[in-house]
């Protein structure tokens, strides 16, 4: 393991998916690192000292002179480059570029319908209006349904970064009304999402911790 791995710092939040994914991600590369849980009502002074935009996840390395890394997908890499034993990381450019859109699509259209669905009084938006949003994202969900269809996981026959970098959003979206969700026709991707909710590593990545508060 290498000084700059061992030396990680991780501003986090238990339940947000852009925090869960770089978790993940983290700890399937086996990465030693500070879990700091965040209060996001009353975020740490170092946390907003480090990242002024002020929002999780937010990894410091210390061992590499302080670098700050602020985006779930960068933090992502970043530690899947330092090891990646479990082969998470794409092999070739086509899977490549297959990955990075549909992550594209999650972090844009999926995850603005996901927001408006969950929050429409943060949006101004009628129950109507909410169920719209609702509907055009499982549309999207169907697209990740049919390529379940074909293999066991987003990346292919085994679960890996794609799989890792949407599922907490995917998570998020079913639990706003969970007897609706798994009443749809996206079979294939409730099993998927079943499985990963039941494995050790999403186990592991939800463990509680206490609120760290500046010393």
């Amino acid at each position: 393991m290498s000084e700059a791995a061992s030396a990680a710092v991780l501003f986090t939040f238990r339940r947000c998916p852009y925090a869960m994914r770089a978790r993940l991600a983290l700890h399937a590369s086996q990465i030693s690192y500070e879990h700091r849980e965040v209060d996001l009502k009353n975020k740490p002074i170092q946390l907003l000292s480090l990242s002024p935009k002020a929002t999780v996840p937010v990894l410091w390395l210390r061992g590499e002179g302080g670098r700050v890394i602020e985006e779930s997908l960068e933090i992502m890499h970043w530690a899947l480059a330092q090891g990646d034993p479990k082969g998470w990381l794409p092999k070739d450019e086509t899977t490549r570029a297959r990955a990075l859109e549909l992550i594209q699509l999650n972090d844009g259209p999926f995850k603005g319908q996901l927001d408006r669905y969950k929050y429409p009084t943060r949006f101004a938006l009628t129950q109507e209006d909410s169920l719209i949003q609702r509907d055009a994202a499982a549309a999207e969900l169907m697209k990740l349904e049919g390529i379940l269809c074909q293999t066991s996981y987003l990346s292919g026959e085994k679960f890996g970064m794609l799989d890792a970098a949407i599922a907490p959003f995917i998570r998020q979206f079913a639990k706003v009304d969970f007897q609706w969700f798994v009443g749809q026709s996206f079979k294939h991707l409730i099993n998927w999402l079943n499985d990963f909710e039941s494995s050790q590593l999403f186990i592991d990545v939800m463990k509680k911790y206490p609120t760290w508060v500046d010393s």
